[in-house]
């Protein structure tokens, strides 16, 4: 007990720990996972102290717990699914997921066999299982690459929709050929309707259970501390008992209660939320470091170059990564609108990830009871693959995005929420200074001077779900909300702290004459704006009488101090640019640390500093800077730790 208990908190610890890194150093969160789970399985245990065996740990119960586990990232994927996104896609969508089913499952099939070596059952299996691309690899990278909307929707959807087909597609292929093993003239006719049919009971199921929660949550039937473990515990029932239908069936059954339940207006849907996506990053965290660690020596064997058999695999990955996927891809989108560019981008962009791994180990064991033997490499050349395409798209995916001219917005932006005189005139600053902005507001008469301005802005209510879909929250790093509603910029700030950040969304802060029992509670407020803490009626009032935003640029020859010194006293610095384009905020309770090379913005009132005030500010600095040292210097001072 206390050894297994060690093992899940070595996972924890793994996987949560190369997300952490990743973050840090931008790169691929499944390659530092992977790596992460190798040194600590085989390669620790080379060394003589593995530690992690997940197999000698957990035993029978690894299987059914990465199935559940898979099916609840499947379900979370299928909620980030809305529909009004194929408006853009769909077409393109909607062939990736039947015709590139198809051309992906014979050319899968023919290069596993002919290049790989696999016999022809085995290859055909194999060719199915690798339609999917992995959600688990793509969502992550894409959020991370920043691609533009319509490949990232593409690829996001091709993963999602087409991980429960390619386990389906290796069932059909499984049960035909345990079919042609009991009676050799059987046909597919005996085999497919019946799988066929599975497959859409499962997902009348899923969609049903879908269906019954959206009835259930608004009308009080379950309280709302109940809502989040019957759902996930809804999941995974729907899963287990779908795949009694057929195996495999789970997961069609669980993608369409998702995709269902993401279509479905009600509420309670965006309250889980942070929840779902809490769990998401652990059980792909966890399922990468529990697969990656299961792996010994043996399985690597089969992908020595030095054998035939190891060059022939590996022949076969290149083959997959540079002739498969893009062939597919090209077949499928012939007669769409989608951009060659764009196209280019999607053939290469296939990285594989935890079903493939996890449906391969499991018909690996079948294969060999039906007497293939190549069906145990199945385990070692899918890890493989998953490898190969992660590293390969992982470190590859910006450098393509940029070269076919897919990706998004490269600074990061500021989203203002409010069309006012102070909102336009920090607007306008941001844009001279390259950063990307939009002034979102209801009202068309508000918006009239940022549209003579030329300013970027969209017509619509912030907090309506239309403007969820409407409008991409990618570019924007921070949001500020700053109309004349102090109560309104706290629930903006409030709603969309989960998907910003709560440390990225601010607003104005209380006005000086705002009465203490009317304030609002600082735990549903952004984060207020001005080390001063302005209000509303505070800018507005400064705006009237000419104050004006002034950029200064630092280097190391002009450092903070300095830049202090030409600006008015009563000037108020707002937020500081790095180099980078990213945005660090001056606030009531933080104040960014200043660099060379930073550009700082602040507000301040229309006169400047003549240079006799200055140069009088400099002489006192120079004076109190020579007063301590001399303090230091006769031992006065307080000693300094070192």
């Amino acid at each position: 007990m206390e050894s297994q208990a060690l093992v899940i908190a070595t996972i924890g610890v793994l996987g949560i720990g190369a997300q952490w890194l990743a973050w840090r150093t931008g790169w691929p969160a499944i390659v530092l996972m992977l790596a992460a789970g190798f040194l600590a399985g085989p390669v620790a245990g080379e060394l003589g102290f593995r530690l992690l065996d997940p197999e000698a740990a957990f035993g029978d119960l690894m299987e059914p717990a990465i199935g559940i586990g898979v099916a609840l990232i499947l379900f979370e994927g299928g909620l980030s699914l809305d529909l009004r996104e194929l408006r853009h896609s769909g077409k393109a969508v909607w062939r990736l997921a039947t015709v590139g089913v198809v051309v992906g499952w014979a050319l899968g099939a023919l290069a596993a066999s002919q290049i790989g070596g696999l016999a022809w059952p085995v290859a055909i299996l194999f060719g199915g299982i690798l339609i999917v691309t992995g959600p688990t690899v793509v969502i992550p990278l894409l959020r991370q690459s920043n691609i533009q909307t319509r490949p990232n929707s593409i690829l996001k959807w091709e993963g999602i929709v087409n991980d429960p087909t390619g386990a389906l597609c290796a069932v059909i292929a499984y049960e035909y050929f345990r079919k042609v093993a009991e009676s050799p003239n059987a046909t597919l006719v005996e085999v497919v309707p019946p799988l066929i049919i599975a497959a859409i009971i499962a997902g009348l199921i899923g969609y049903a259970a879908a269906r019954v929660i959206a009835y259930l949550f608004p009308r009080g039937a379950i309280p709302e501390y109940l809502k989040v473990p019957v759902l996930f515990i809804t999941v995974i029932f729907v899963f287990v008992l779908t795949n009694k239908i057929e195996h495999e069936a789970g997961l069609v059954a669980v993608t369409v209660m998702g995709i269902t339940l993401a279509n479905t207006s009600f509420a309670s849907i965006r309250s889980i939320h942070p929840f779902k996506e809490n769990i998401a990053v652990l059980l792909v965290s966890g399922i990468f470091i529990l697969l990656s660690s299961s792996l010994s020596w043996s399985d690597l064997v089969y992908l020595d170059p030095t054998t035939e058999v190891g060059l022939r695999f590996i022949l076969f990955l290149l083959a997959l990564l540079f002739v498969v996927r893009p062939l597919t891809v090209i077949i499928s989108l012939l007669g769409t609108d989608v951009p060659w560019n764009e196209r280019l981008f999607i053939s290469w962009i296939a990285p594989r990830g935890i079903v493939l791994v996890a449906i391969s180990g499991l018909f690996a064991l079948r294969l060999a009871d039906l007497g293939y033997s190549d069906g145990q490499v199945l385990t070692a050349l899918s890890f493989a693959v998953v490898v190969t395409t992660v590293i390969a798209h992982g470190f590859s995916i910006d450098l393509v995005a940029k070269w076919l001219n897919v990706k998004g917005t490269s600074r990061p932006g500021m989203l203002i929420v409010g069309s006012t005189p102070w909102t336009i005139a920090l607007a306008k600053q941001m844009q001279a200074l390259k950063t990307p902005v939009m002034i979102v507001d209801p009202s068309w008469q508000s918006l009239s001077p940022a549209r003579r301005e030329g300013l970027p802005f969209y017509h619509g209510e912030i907090l309506n779900e239309a403007t969820e879909h409407n409008l991409d929250l990618t570019p924007y790093q921070a949001l500020v909300a700053a109309t004349d509603n102090e109560a309104y910029n706290a629930l903006v700030c409030n709603e969309f702290a989960h998907e910003i950040g709560r440390d990225s969304v601010y607003q104005l802060g209380e006005n000086a004459d705002e009465d203490d029992k009317h304030a609002l509670p600082e735990s549903i407020r952004g984060r207020a704006l001005f080390e001063s803490g302005f209000g509303v009626s505070d800018v507005n009032e400064r705006q009237q009488q000419g104050w004006v935003f002034r950029k200064t640029k630092l280097s190391d020859e002009f450092d903070f101090d300095d830049a202090q010194e030409i600006l008015p006293e009563s000037a108020n610095m707002l937020l500081l640019i790095r180099d980078s384009g990213t945005l660090r905020f001056f606030t009531h309770a933080a104040r960014p640390e200043p660099r060379p090379g930073d550009t700082i913005i602040s507000f301040c009132p229309p006169h400047s500093k003549t240079p006799e005030d200055i140069a009088a500010k400099r002489a006192a600095r120079e004076s109190a800077k020579e007063a301590g040292r001399n303090k230091a210097g006769d031992g006065s001072a307080k000693p300094q730790a070192t």
